[in-house]
């Protein structure tokens, strides 16, 4: 099972509204077919109340055997429904890599 399968099967035990886990390993400095550099958005009544450290602390716990391994990278889009939905249901553009020379 490939770590995105992983984490999309964890992260349905939060009842989401909206997931999407995406691959950005393709742009940075890895192997072709590397599974380490995520991006996830998700929308939870789970995070209704929660500042968004405790939001990040929730994801961390569920998923500590994946960042404790293959997950180099995590990026992290949580909102409650009533938050995605003052955005219009957009997802956030990722950066460039900056290749780990800060350039």
């Amino acid at each position: 099972m490939s770590v995105q399968t992983r984490i999309e099967e964890k992260l349905a035990a939060l009842e989401p509204q909206y997931l999407t886990v995406e691959n950005e390993s393709h742009m940075h400095h890895v192997p072709p077919d590397s599974e380490t550099h995520f991006k996830v958005t998700l929308v939870s009544e789970r995070f209704a109340g929660l500042m968004p450290v405790k939001r990040h602390q929730l994801i961390y716990s569920v998923l500590a055997d994946e960042l404790a391994g293959p997950v180099h990278a995590l990026a992290l889009h949580l909102y409650t429904p009533q938050q995605w939905e003052a955005r219009g249901g957009s997802r956030p553009d990722s950066p460039n890599c900056r290749g780990g020379g800060g350039r």
